[in-house]
C-alpha cells in the first residue's frame, strides 16, 4: 500500500509539472502580446482625442447645433457595443464586462466570447459578424461606426453605449462604459474664434462624427487587447505559483510516505529478529 500511495504522488506531480510548464508558457506569451498590445493602446489614444477636440471646438464656437448626433432622445431603446476576447484563460477579463449587460437592450458584440455569452442568453444580437476581436482592423472599426451611425438616424435606437475593458495599468484593467450616441460634449470653448469651417460646421460635423466613432471603436479595441493579455499574464502567473505550491506540497507528502515505509521496514526487521 505505501508503494501505491507513493507511486500515486508521483503520477500527481508529474502532472502538476506538466500543466506547470503549460502556464508557464502561456504566462511568457502573454507578455510577449502584452508588450506589444499596450504600445498600440497608448498610440492610438491621440487620435480619437485629436477628433473629439475638433468636435468640442466646433460646438463650442457655433453656438446651438442642430445634429441629430448630438440631439438627446427621450426613448429607451438602447445598443451595446460589447468588446470581450476570443478565448478564455484571462481571469475575470470577459465576465467582468459582460455581465453588466442588461439582456432586454439590442448588442452589437464583438469577440468570441461575446457572441457565445449573448447567444447562450437569447439576446438580441444586431450582428454575429464580428466574431474575432483580435482580427479586428481599424477599417471594421470604421465600418462598425458607420452601420451604428445608420442604425442611429434612422431611429432604430435612441442611444449607443460602447462595453470594454480600459488598460489602466498591467496590474489593473477596469470594465467602462463609454456612451458613444448621441455625443456629448463639455461645451468649453478651446478653438480660436476666427476659425472657419467649409462648407459649414454642421457638415463637417456629420463627417467627423462617424470618422470619431471608428477611431473609438478602434481605441476601445485596443485598450481592450491590452487588458485581455495583462489579465491572461496574471491569471497564468497564479496558476504558475499555485502549481509551484502544490509541487511543494506533494513533495513533502512524498517524503513523508517514503520516511513512513522505510521506518516500518526497520520495524519489521527488528520485530523478527
Amino acid at each position: 500500500m505505501a508503494g501505491v500511495s507513493a507511486k500515486s504522488i508521483k503520477n500527481r506531480i508529474r502532472s502538476m509539472e506538466s500543466t506547470r510548464q503549460i502556464t508557464r508558457a502561456m504566462e511568457l506569451v502573454a507578455a510577449s502580446k502584452l508588450r506589444k498590445a499596450q504600445n498600440l493602446a497608448i498610440t492610438t489614444r491621440p487620435y480619437y482625442t485629436c477628433l473629439y477636440e475638433t468636435i468640442n471646438n466646433i460646438a463650442a464656437e457655433t453656438g446651438e447645433l442642430h445634429s441629430p448626433f448630438m440631439t438627446a432622445r427621450s426613448g429607451g431603446k438602447i445598443l451595446c457595443v460589447v468588446i470581450a476576447g476570443d478565448r478564455g484563460l484571462s481571469g475575470g477579463y470577459n465576465s467582468n464586462v459582460l455581465k453588466p449587460l442588461d439582456p432586454t437592450h439590442t448588442v452589437l458584440p464583438i469577440g468570441k466570447k461575446a457572441v457565445e455569452y449573448c447567444v447562450a442568453r437569447s439576446m438580441d444580437v444586431l450582428t454575429q459578424e464580428f466574431v474575432s476581436a483580435e482580427k479586428l482592423t481599424g477599417e471594421a472599426c470604421s465600418q462598425i461606426a458607420e452601420q451604428i451611425c445608420q442604425h442611429y438616424l434612422a431611429g432604430r435606437f435612441d442611444r449607443i453605449e460602447l462595453w470594454y475593458t480600459s488598460f489602466v495599468s498591467v496590474l489593473t484593467q477596469t470594465p467602462a462604459m463609454l456612451q458613444l450616441l448621441p455625443l456629448e460634449y463639455r461645451g468649453k470653448k478651446t478653438a480660436p474664434s476666427d476659425m472657419l469651417y467649409e462648407p459649414d460646421p454642421e457638415t463637417v460635423l456629420s463627417n467627423i462624427i462617424p470618422e470619431y466613432l471608428g477611431g473609438v471603436l478602434y481605441g476601445a479595441l485596443c485598450e481592450s487587447r491590452a487588458s485581455e493579455q495583462a489579465a491572461r499574464r496574471g491569471a497564468m502567473d497564479s496558476a504558475t505559483q499555485n502549481a509551484d505550491s502544490m509541487i511543494e506540497d506533494l513533495s513533502l507528502e512524498l517524503n513523508r510516505a517514503r520516511q513512513a515505509a522505510i521506518t516500518r521496514e526497520i520495524t519489521e526487521i527488528v520485530a523478527g529478529v
